[in-house]
């Protein structure tokens, strides 16, 4: 991972929030509006974190598998990827770069629990093969800066060493 997020490719490829919230055009000819894309993004993270606590993985990990599915739909079209499958599979890639590996079996046995429709019954080849096209959206950049360890050092900082005094649940 770079140690300086100043020089690292999470600084050189952020992008302004108007440029985050684009509606691809092949999502636009199918009437989805900016609201729905919205919308969407927001359901796909509420179901990354309902699969991440099946799987139980840290929250660092959610928040990495959301960063990336959010930069994969700067890229590409939601009526031509799946976000029921492009969310899991961020989450099969997350825990992978931030070294807190999920069986990729394990994730289509927990989207059967949380989703009984058929339509969202993916197998284990489906999130491999869109494991790879997530890598290529994101040009294989998969280092996410996260305020997780700067905030752990400021509390260190203020002096509240021990975590049982945070006031609030990790």
């Amino acid at each position: 991972m770079a140690a300086n997020f100043w020089t690292s490719s999470h600084y050189k490829q952020l992008l302004d929030q108007e440029d985050v919230d684009v509606v691809q055009p092949l999502d636009r000819e199918k009437g989805i509006t900016l609201e729905e894309f919205k919308l969407i993004k927001m359901q796909m993270a509420s179901y990354i974190s309902k699969l991440a606590q099946n799987v139980k993985v840290r929250q660092r990990v959610v928040a990495t598998a959301v960063t990336y599915m959010r930069r994969f739909y700067t890229r590409k079209s939601m009526t031509e990827y799946d976000p029921h499958l492009v969310a899991p599979t961020c989450l099969y890639l997350a825990s992978k770069a931030e070294e807190s590996t999920v069986q990729a079996r394990l994730l289509p046995f927990y989207i059967k629990k949380i989703y009984a429709d058929e339509k969202y019954r993916y197998e284990v080849k489906d999130i491999l093969e869109m494991e790879m096209k997530i890598l290529e959206a994101l040009n294989y950049y998969l280092v996410v800066f996260h305020p997780y360890r700067s905030l752990v050092q400021l509390l260190q900082d203020v002096g509240m060493n021990d975590m049982n005094m945070i006031p609030f649940a990790w």
